[in-house]
């Protein structure tokens, strides 16, 4: 008798010939073209200016020559929790084109079996064996032939989705960046309000005693006591509010760094000045800030992967083939359990196709083309979106930088005005009303500057987000997440 044959090469003809017609439906990626302008309206710039500034965009914070910002900078990158939350993001986008990729594959599962037996030898029909034992093992294939290219579209859409969940995390890593730069900053500058108020109490107090002093010599007045007295306590009561607004940016700037909210009071808390702007401005053109911005690239992978995710949907209304494989040797004795009398196996082709559905795949398809559009749209959003907030910063920049000259300047004559005010007082020339409003026009113009002073640095801060600066020399890390099981 002739023993049953199996051919591997034959059961694996016909797929193999399946996936070389296959084809893939739905539309290719095609990235939008976008019309850009040339130059930003605010502030054109030339090659050498832009050269200049793609060295320094991607450190950015060390333009600003603050050796405790730098050091805070290095930290958040490797203890900020959002960032590791993102990590942790990208490790599941990793895996799920894994599994993706995985369904383009057989599925192979094995199993094996023993028992021992023992069966009546009484009876006359049908006749007892007595004892007996029986092996078999089990190996299980199944092949779902991708013929029109539902699981390559859908490797194609996870494989985007990777890319663009690394984006995403960069532009976290830019936004922690410019977070962590304003809230220094913002503690910076108030430590110089506190230190500027503090020098506010300082003259309010000599005034005080100067109208005392008058008092006393019968030159000054009651009232003119109790207005100085009045501007002192006023002056005053602004110093508790500076030193709780510089803890909380102490407490801020430590959770950013992931650690305890007081762990960097002591640090942070000693006073340092306001860090000094660049003497330049950055200079970009829109062509360069898209192609830097991480946020950007995020949208346009996302369109990309609803893309894809149309070829899906319109694969799931097309028929579906699958190759199931088994094979399964059976013996009594373990001997001869891999003797090719042993092996039973079985090989077919499947397939399906749906006949009715009641409209849900045409509507799976349609919902697909939407999101895709919906996608494009705000691809192309976020373009606009980031082109508004470069020009926007530079004219907030350039702005700031001639609101700052100026308030400079009215603080000297404000000084020199009170001053001169007093002389005059002394000398009875002006009466002590007079005095006192110069000296309130002096501390508001300390403010003013003070106020400034933060603004211009906070403003440059948006630029150099505005224009995708701080991640492009920085790796990021991220565990080895290729392996497979």
């Amino acid at each position: 008798m002739r023993r049953p044959s199996f051919s591997l090469k034959g059961a694996l003809a016909l797929p193999l010939a399946s996936l070389l017609a296959a084809c893939t439906v739905g539309p290719n990626f095609s990235k939008p073209k976008l019309d850009l302008p040339p130059q930003f309206t605010e502030k054109p710039a030339t090659p050498t200016e832009i050269a200049l500034t793609d060295a320094e965009l991607t450190r950015w914070w060390q333009s600003f020559n603050d050796p405790v910002l730098n050091r805070l900078v290095n930290e958040a990158i490797t203890g900020n929790l959002d960032l590791q939350i993102a990590r942790d993001r990208l490790v599941q986008a990793r895996q799920q084109k894994i599994e993706a990729a995985a369904g383009a594959l057989p599925q192979i599962d094995f199993g094996a079996q023993y028992s021992r037996d023992r069966s009546s030898t009484e009876l006359v029909w049908p006749p007892g064996v007595g004892n007996y034992q029986y092996y078999q093992l089990g190996f299980d294939a199944s092949w779902e032939l991708d013929i029109f290219g539902e699981n390559r579209r859908a490797t194609e859409a996870a494989g985007y989705n990777v890319d663009a969940t690394i984006a995403e995390r960069r532009a976290l890593l830019v936004s922690l960046l410019s977070e962590l730069a304003t809230d220094y900053a913002t503690l910076r500058s108030g430590q110089d309000e506190l230190a500027i108020a503090e020098s506010n109490v300082k003259t309010a107090q000599d005034v005080l005693s100067y109208a005392e002093n008058l008092e006393t010599q019968g030159l000054g007045t009651t009232v003119a006591v109790l207005q100085a007295r009045t501007q002192l306590e006023q002056t005053q009561s602004t110093l508790p509010h500076l030193r709780a607004g510089i803890a909380v940016m102490a407490h801020a700037i430590a959770v950013l760094l992931g650690r305890y909210p007081g762990d960097l009071e002591a640090m942070l808390t000693v006073p340092q000045p306001l860090m000094v702007t660049p003497a330049t401005l950055p200079d970009s053109v829109p062509s360069d800030v898209i192609a830097n911005r991480p946020d950007v690239h995020a949208a346009l992978m996302q369109y990309a992967a609803a893309n894809a995710q149309i070829g899906v949907a319109i694969a799931a209304e097309l028929p579906h083939f699958a190759i199931p494989l088994t094979l399964t040797p059976q013996a009594s004795l373990a001997s001869t359990l891999f003797e090719g009398a042993a092996l039973t196996f079985t090989a077919a082709i499947e397939g399906s196709q749906h006949l009715y559905a009641g409209g849900k795949l045409n509507a799976k398809i349609r919902e697909a083309r939407a999101v895709a559009d919906e996608a494009q749209l705000s691809y192309k959003s976020a373009v606009l979106s980031a082109l508004q907030q470069v020009e926007d910063a530079l004219i907030r920049v350039m702005t700031e930088r001639q609101t700052n000259a100026s308030l400079v300047a009215s603080v000297k004559d404000a000084e020199k005005a009170l001053g001169q005010s007093t002389e005059l007082y002394h000398a009875g020339l002006t009466d002590f009303l007079t005095v006192l409003t110069d000296e309130r026009t002096v501390f508001a113009a300390r403010d003013e500057v003070a106020q400034s002073d933060l603004a211009l640095v906070t403003d440059y801060v948006s630029l150099y987000k505005a224009l995708g600066g701080g991640w492009q020399q920085i790796e990021l890390d991220t565990p080895d997440t290729t392996e497979k099981k």
